[in-house]
């Protein structure tokens, strides 16, 4: 008896330890897994670019105004990581039409693109992203369609037969349909232009022509259905719109697998997992939301089921990611929920009347607030002419930034999903459950250790290229200089790292350029250098929209047209002008020891003598044709060459610095000690400035790149005219303005109030004001408001 007593206690023990052992292992999986998560999260940190145009539809020759929201993707506030964002207007098979760079400060910032008289008529694809973002999907840029016509071309006629009337999509709910298990299966159904298609009925059937199920349409063509597919039968769906049959295959059956289910009961979500096919195994539920882990846990499968919850009390605001792991850490379903934020910012605008005469001034009051408390914060203000070409944006800020900048493809009116009704709810679990799987590549992030093959631009535009030696392979290890010829004098340095990749960091480089690329020819005389597309060349598989032109927009474009037409005549000069950058003149060396104005000076007539005659700090020799410089620091002679500049250029050939000539030379610098400067290092600076910008007959070395480069966008002013006086309203000269105000930069103060002025042009009408921002905290909100001009 003592014996079996012994042994049961002792089998007792086993149980436990094996119990203890089993938990003691799954929880060491999860605090894998979560430290694997937030090893990644650290060395990849996400950035979000929304950007506010002044409208949507365009002609040929209009300007297009813009700003742009930088975030973080943590906790959504303005972050200030990159410094410059890469903005490009699309055509459809992705050629880009215009690009720009536009300087970021304190996350944000504005530019303007003038829409060029080459451009046809169609949608485009407007986007936007920094460097640090190329590292990522391209489906998480910034994009919105443009509407785009040129009034000088007729519009090209569409084939119908190349172009699907509709899109029928279907998404089983976490990813997977599986034989024999009832899932949850959403639809999504679009026309050509891309919108949801509200009215039609479907049906799944199966191989004998049995009806399922039936499905209809909730909101923006979306809705769902419960299915169960079963073994030994095959199904496909069948839509009818506007009495046009559509068939459509459902997403491949598995004979075995993972559905996962998630239903809303209130205070939580219920997740429930059910397997066909498989043995019951432990499994792992990860939930996280903008990077944060909100829940880690494990369930053992039972009879091929396990159930989780989740409390809304620990969701954090926004998108949430579900997603769950099988015994072997191995993904295998994804579901997404949505939370709506509760404290988003509140702007109120309002006129000082709601009808004007024309070029009369009006006052808007805007207040801003969070939760009823005042709250300071930066706006953008847009204020255009409302007719069947102009509407208003049906995306905004906190839409995109909240949801939007989260999923994938276009997100029709998603201002909707946050009315925070039961329809609104329901209406975003069906979007959702139409994404499939989302942003976090798993495999990747289970190594801890992203891709990085962009570095973010801390301090300014990072001019990128590429070095090859003699026989076309990558060149490590070789100095190289950028420099942008004139009067302030930019030269960067690089050194070449193991691919061949040169990282120029610029600053304060705006405008289009002449650069001069090249190597020390005296010590790297064999090698070829080329700058890199700092544009991103991955793309998205969205499709655009149908471009369709009705007859009811006629009247509409003919005005637009007209008054495009007059307000480039009459004000042409007004609408090109730009901003100071206010960059900082100074030389990349800051203040030389002594700087010589030539012309306070005898002038000689050859470089020779005014490097000898003019300062004791040089010495110069010639030996054997060639000329050699050495500078004295005023304790010794330094060792090797000073660095000799040109407007800015290097001149490593002594000889050809020399044969200068000294009449164009208008100022000497000079640096008599040594200068380090990135990776490479002089004895001592000379910096001849010429007269003019140019380079006046200097010969550059004909070994060197000589090429046209893009730097920061200047930013362009938006022509407003006044009419305060009884003159300027009298004046002859026609405003045919229908893009009344453009204020990139308004700021309400700490007590969320601000008041701004325009004035009404000739335009009679309608007209539509946009206000959309962020704060400090990242409390976005926007806000409509309208007035007439009789």
């Amino acid at each position: 008896m003592m014996n079996v007593l012994k042994f049961s206690v002792l089998k007792s023990a086993i149980v436990v330890v094996c119990l203890l052992s089993s938990t003691y292992a799954q929880s060491q999986v999860l605090n894998q897994v979560q430290n694997q998560f937030n090893s990644y999260l650290l060395s990849a940190p996400t950035e979000k670019i929304y950007v506010h145009t002044n409208k949507d539809f365009y002609l040929s020759g209009e300007i297009l105004w813009f700003k742009l929201y930088n975030v973080d993707g943590n906790h959504n506030k303005p972050v200030n990581l990159s410094k410059v964002a890469y903005v490009e207007v699309l055509a459809a098979d992705n050629t880009p039409i215009i690009q720009t760079k536009i300087a970021l400060r304190n996350g944000t910032g504005s530019g303007s693109i003038y829409m060029p008289a080459s451009i046809t008529n169609g949608n485009y694809r407007l986007r936007a992203y920094t460097s640090w973002m190329k590292n990522f999907a391209p489906e998480y840029f910034f994009e919105k369609v443009l509407h785009i016509v040129n009034a000088q071309k007729s519009p090209e006629q569409l084939n119908e037969n190349t172009i699907a009337l509709y899109d029928v999509q279907f998404f089983p709910e976490g990813g997977h349909l599986v034989k024999g298990l009832e899932s949850k299966v959403a639809f999504k159904v679009t026309g050509n232009d891309g919108k949801g298609i509200n009215a039609f009925k479907g049906a799944i059937i199966d191989q004998k022509n049995d009806t399922v199920t039936r499905f209809s349409p909730y909101k923006f063509g979306m809705g769902s259905f419960i299915f169960t597919p079963t073994t030994g039968s095959t199904y496909k769906a069948v839509v009818k719109i506007n009495k046009q049959a559509v068939s459509k295959e459902l997403p491949a059956i598995n004979e075995k697998g993972y559905v996962m289910q998630a239903v809303d009961k209130g205070p939580s979500w219920e997740i429930t997992v059910k397997t066909a096919g498989l043995a019951d195994e432990n499994i792992y539920l990860f939930a996280h939301t903008r990077n944060v882990v909100i829940q880690a846990v494990n369930a053992t499968l039972k009879n091929g089921t396990a159930s989780f919850s989740i409390s809304k009390s620990r969701l954090r605001e926004g998108l949430s990611h579900i997603t769950l792991f099988n015994s072997d850490m191995r993904p295998v379903c994804e579901r997404l929920i949505f939370k709506i934020p509760a404290n988003n910012l509140t702007i109120a605008a309002q006129t000082n009347v709601a009808q004007y005469g024309m070029r009369q001034k009006i006052n808007l009051d805007i207040a801003t607030h969070t939760l009823q408390k005042p709250m300071a914060a930066n706006l953008s203000v847009s204020v255009f002419k409302s007719d069947s070409l102009h509407q208003p944006d049906q995306q905004n800020i906190a839409s995109y930034i909240w949801l939007s900048s989260e999923l994938r493809g276009t997100i029709e009116n998603a201002g909707y999903y946050f009315n925070n009704t039961a329809e609104s709810a329901l209406a975003v679990d069906n979007l959702l459950l139409t994404q499939g799987w989302r942003l976090f590549e798993w495999n990747t992030i289970l190594t801890g250790k992203p891709d990085i093959k962009f570095m973010p631009e801390y301090t300014g535009h990072i001019v990128t290229g590429k070095i090859l030696d003699a026989n076309g392979m990558p060149a490590n290890n070789i100095n190289t200089y950028l420099a942008i010829p004139g009067k302030r004098v930019q030269m960067f340095n690089a050194r070449s790292d193991l691919v061949g990749r040169l990282f120029f960091n610029t600053k304060d480089f705006y405008g289009l350029s002449e650069v001069v690329l090249q190597n020390n020819y005296n010590i790297d005389s064999t090698y070829k250098v080329e700058l890199l597309n700092p544009f991103a060349e991955q793309y998205t598989n969205a499709t655009l929209p149908a471009f369709k032109l009705t007859n009811g927009m006629q009247e509409a474009l003919n005005n637009n047209n007209l008054n495009m037409q007059v307000l480039n005549i009459y004000n042409a000069p007004k609408l090109r002008q730009y901003y100071n950058p206010g960059v900082d003149s100074a030389a990349f060396f800051g203040k030389p020891n002594k700087t010589y104005l030539l012309d306070a000076y005898v002038r000689f007539t050859t470089v020779e003598e005014v490097f000898r005659e003019y300062t004791s700090w040089l010495f110069v020799a010639k030996r054997r044709g060639k000329f050699k410089v050495t500078m004295f620091n005023e304790q010794e002679l330094l060792d090797n060459d000073p660095l000799i500049l040109y407007n800015g250029i290097p001149v490593f050939d002594m000889n050809r610095a020399f044969a200068i000539d000294p009449m164009k030379i208008k100022q000497l610098d000079v640096v008599n000690s040594r200068y380090f400067y990135g990776s490479a290092s002089f004895d001592g600076i000379l910096s001849m400035t010429g007269y003019k910008d140019d380079l006046a007959g200097f010969e550059i070395d004909p070994r060197a790149v000589v090429l046209d480069y893009e730097g920061l966008q200047l930013e362009r002013k938006f022509y407003s005219p006044l009419y305060d006086t009884e003159q300027q309203r009298n004046t002859r000269i026609p405003d045919f303005r229908n893009a009344l105000y453009w204020q990139p930069d308004t700021y309400t103060t700490t007590e969320g109030k601000n008041n701004l002025s325009f004035y009404s042009s000739d335009q009679p009408g309608k007209y539509i004001g946009i206000i959309q921002g962020i704060t400090v905290t990242g409390e976005c909100g926007s806000q409509v408001f309208t007035f007439e001009v009789k």
